[in-house]
């Protein structure tokens, strides 16, 4: 059964309401990149009538994670998944339909193959950059995922 962004934006309203609520929604996923919209509307806006950056960051985590999801889903193992660290730069004010693509699927599976075969955690940086209608980046949002085995319980 693969991840669709039908399956992962039911999943969002079920297990991540606050991001569901928001407006934040996969539009397309693949072993290799992952797309995901935002529209600034009332409910995710700051003070400063732009979109919050939580609700980028939402936004954001969702396109390197969905992946590392689809991909542990695929190795068929238990594999534990948690963000160690983010970093993110801010360069526009965050009004409109946004879009945040990351394209670093392919940093996944070598991490999930070392962790199965060695037993022990590894790491990936993954990077999700945010771009409004006219193309112009928003902000930069880059994370740091750990995956392990998940020890077997006898």
């Amino acid at each position: 059964m693969n991840i669709t962004p039908g399956k992962l934006n039911k999943f969002l309203m079920l297990k991540l309401p606050s991001a569901w609520l928001c407006g934040v929604r996969v539009k397309d996923i693949s072993n290799e990149h992952c797309i995901v919209k935002v529209k600034h509307r009332w409910i995710n806006q700051n003070p400063f009538n732009s979109m919050y950056f939580a609700v980028q960051a939402m936004a954001a985590e969702l396109s390197t994670g969905a992946m590392v999801i689809d991909q542990i889903k695929e190795s068929g193992q238990k594999i534990s998944m948690l963000v160690a660290q983010n970093k993110a730069h801010f360069t526009k004010k965050a009004t409109g339909k946004l879009e945040f693509t990351c394209k670093d699927g392919h940093l996944i599976r070598d991490a999930i193959q070392e962790t199965i075969r060695t037993g022990e955690g590894q790491t990936l940086w993954m990077k999700s950059i945010g771009l409004n209608e006219e193309g112009l980046v928003v902000s930069t949002f880059e994370f740091e995922w750990t995956v392990k085995l998940k020890s077997k319980k006898g």
